[in-house]
């Protein structure tokens, strides 16, 4: 019997799989903050380390899936590799 995945721990994959993503395309913190439209860092370094249970929501993980030009779905699968 296949064990329950709580939020907590996909809002933690979720967030190791987006800073893998991040750092394999080259872009920094705030490279990604400024893509998303943000002015600072705050959102995407606490929810790649799911900081005081700041996680990425929807529309962060769909404009993340396209900037990285990815599947929406890699970035919830525990050690993904992403499929370009």
């Amino acid at each position: 019997m296949q064990q329950q995945t709580t939020a907590e721990e996909l809002y933690k994959t979720i967030g190791r799989n987006v800073s893998k993503l991040r750092k394999a395309k080259g872009f920094s913190q705030l490279d990604l903050s400024l893509e998303m439209g943000y002015k600072s860092v705050s959102v995407v370094s606490g929810a790649e380390i799911y900081y005081n249970k700041i996680h990425f929501n929807i529309e962060h993980l769909l404009k993340i899936s396209q900037i990285f030009n990815v599947e929406l779905c890699d970035l919830f699968r525990e050690d993904s590799e992403p499929t370009n």
